[in-house]
């Protein structure tokens, strides 16, 4: 049966009996499915580890146990346990959405225009580009933090005010800590990715669909906990420099060294609360990267392009 791209002839006959404005929005969705299940592998993660993650800010930031983070967020109440949560929804959803679809889209760009690049060089270059392109949604990530900061809990109403108080001190506050999330996004893209796709390679093709959203999801899990663990310190920083609001502009290795002595430079307490961190990671990319395959799967009809050479 003929192919028109990942549908069948007759598949592409069906949708286009179904009106013109409906088959261009499938072919639309169909160009870019790897964004659309990015974002919606993200909407289901982010719903169900927020929670967790406000555990784990509280730890970055205060350096506190996570009992006195727990007890903290019980006398706070229910009411603002999702405190917050937009931000990171919107910020999550457009940027899974990058990372996945701009690391595949560019993936196949480079081997049509370089058919003798090195896969492996194909995929860094690939990594390194979308987590360029993760960064633009730093003013996400630097709202989320001062939502999540209980000393601005009577300065902000809610995100909306945030984000317009946030503006008054110019657009450049938006993009306080960038180059934390710089790093931390090319160094766990190319890790992930690379790593990921390996394993994946190696894999051979399971029995059920259930035995593959296994392997989808214990991949993803113990890769992006083992990768979240190594940038956890950066993470550290990011929330340190991002929970400032306004003032002078405090760089990446300044508040490094800022930090560790305010920790009486042991490494150790840098890491604090970086087992709620593995937790988390290893439940969020458990979930983002088996979501996404069978978002793929089921939605488009589509397996991983993974760019071999």
């Amino acid at each position: 049966m003929k192919h028109i791209g990942n549908i069948s002839a007759t598949e592409h006959d069906r949708e286009k009996m179904k009106g013109p404005y409906t088959f261009a929005l499938h072919q639309v969705l169909n160009d870019h499915s790897e964004f659309v299940c990015g974002g919606g592998a993200a909407i289901v993660n982010i719903t169900t580890t927020f929670p967790i993650n406000k555990v784990m800010f509280r730890q970055q930031l205060y350096g506190v146990r996570t009992w006195k983070a727990l007890g903290q967020l019980k006398k706070e109440g229910l009411r603002n346990l999702y405190r917050g949560f937009l931000p990171p929804l919107l910020q999550k959803t457009t940027s899974m959405s990058l990372m996945f679809g701009s690391y595949y889209q560019i993936q196949r760009t480079l081997k049509q225009e370089f058919p003798n690049l090195w896969t492996p060089v194909n995929r860094t270059t690939a990594a390194i580009m979308a987590g360029v392109f993760e960064s633009v949604l730093t003013p996400f990530e630097r709202v989320q933090v001062l939502m999540q900061d209980r000393k601005y809990y009577s300065k902000f109403n809610n995100t909306i005010h945030a984000f317009k108080e946030v503006r008054t001190l110019g657009l450049k506050e938006f993009y306080r800590g960038q180059s934390a999330i710089l790093y931390r996004n090319c160094s766990s893209n190319i890790a992930f990715f690379l790593v990921r796709d390996y394993i994946m390679d190696l894999h051979s093709k399971p029995r059920s669909e259930y035995e593959q959203f296994a392997v989808n999801f214990l991949s993803g899990a113990f890769l992006g906990a083992a990768i979240s663990t190594a940038c956890y310190p950066i993470n550290v920083v990011k929330v340190r420099v991002q929970s400032k609001l306004g003032g002078r502009f405090c760089g990446f290795w300044e508040m490094f060294f800022v930090v560790l002595k305010e920790r009486d430079y042991s490494l150790r307490k840098m890491f604090r609360g970086v087992h709620v961190n593995y937790t988390r990671s290893f439940l969020t990319w458990g979930i983002n990267n088996a979501v996404y395959e069978l978002l793929l799967k089921h939605l488009f009809n589509k397996t991983v392009d993974r760019g071999d050479s």
